[in-house]
């Protein structure tokens, strides 16, 4: 309701993983670098963790976004199924058909197509979001994915893509056949004080119609301080936050998001996140 108001074509933070909203903090970058450096070079398993809504579904549409042509991806965002339903879900996701249904089937057919693909000079990768739920069993199996090479190179890249758990869980003593496998392994941090500012700058600008008009709205220094203090840098929370800021800018006819703004926005938001 105040995309006229502050002259958007769209909401600048929503919650949802728009690649084109991706902002490239210093450890967000980092990031996008290490699972590229690991998919070119075809190191098997990757693994990034970190906790509830600091961007790592974004991060990877962000990948899949940028992605070269030969470079093909399967995307799991929720694995709890049993490991046969997995590989089903993985070889349907990469366009294979297939009438196998057993899971010796499955990756026989999956070979098949990875050596087609390799064959090809094509890399093709698995990403499962949510990794923290698949349970030792499924892992296990993950682990005989990445054993899928050629002489020369791992056949198929999986990045698992996890909250804190999954890293806790990778610690099992009966999962370290695939803690070794794992060649990068990269814990994204929330966004630090001085990143905020740009962050909310970049989401404004890249909803906004017009670029450099005074209509787009702006949220003084001591409302990125309470933004920051509230949410301790995570950039889901900062997206409901500023969002029930411009709601209350767009109520009370202001353009410039102040602390007081922010302080009253924080009182329902903050209600709301220790209340789910």
């Amino acid at each position: 309701m105040y995309y006229d108001y502050y002259q958007l074509r769209e909401n600048p933070f929503n919650v949802t993983a728009d690649p084109d909203f991706f902002f490239a903090s210093k450890c967000h970058a980092e990031a996008i670098s290490n699972l590229v450096y690991g998919i070119d070079h075809r190191k098997g398993i990757l693994v990034v963790s970190g906790e509830v809504g600091t961007g790592k579904t974004t991060l990877c549409r962000k990948l899949l976004f940028e992605a070269p042509d030969n470079v093909k991806f399967a995307l799991i965002l929720n694995p709890k199924f049993s490991e046969t339903q997995l590989l089903q879900m993985i070889v349907s996701d990469l366009g294979i058909v297939t009438k196998q249904r057993t899971r010796f089937g499955l990756t026989q057919v999956l070979n098949e197509f990875l050596i087609t693909e390799t064959n090809k000079n094509n890399n093709v990768v698995l990403i499962i979001d949510e990794a923290q739920n698949l349970t030792v069993s499924q892992l296990e199996q993950i682990r005989l994915l990445s054993n899928l090479e050629s002489e020369k190179d791992k056949m198929l890249q999986i990045i698992l893509v996890g909250q804190p758990e999954l890293t806790d869980k990778l610690r099992l003593p009966e999962l370290r056949q695939v803690r070794q496998r794992i060649a990068v392994h990269y814990n994204l941090k929330p966004l630090d004080k001085e990143d905020i500012n740009e962050y909310i700058h970049h989401r404004i600008l890249v909803a906004a119609i017009i670029d450099g008009i005074d209509s787009h709205p702006t949220f003084t220094h001591d409302a990125v301080d309470r933004i920051f203090h509230y949410t301790q840098g995570s950039p889901r929370t900062i997206n409901i936050l500023c969002d029930r800021a411009l709601v209350a800018g767009f109520a009370a006819e202001k353009r410039a998001i102040d602390a007081d703004i922010i302080q009253f926005c924080a009182k329902e938001v903050m209600y709301f996140e220790h209340n789910l």
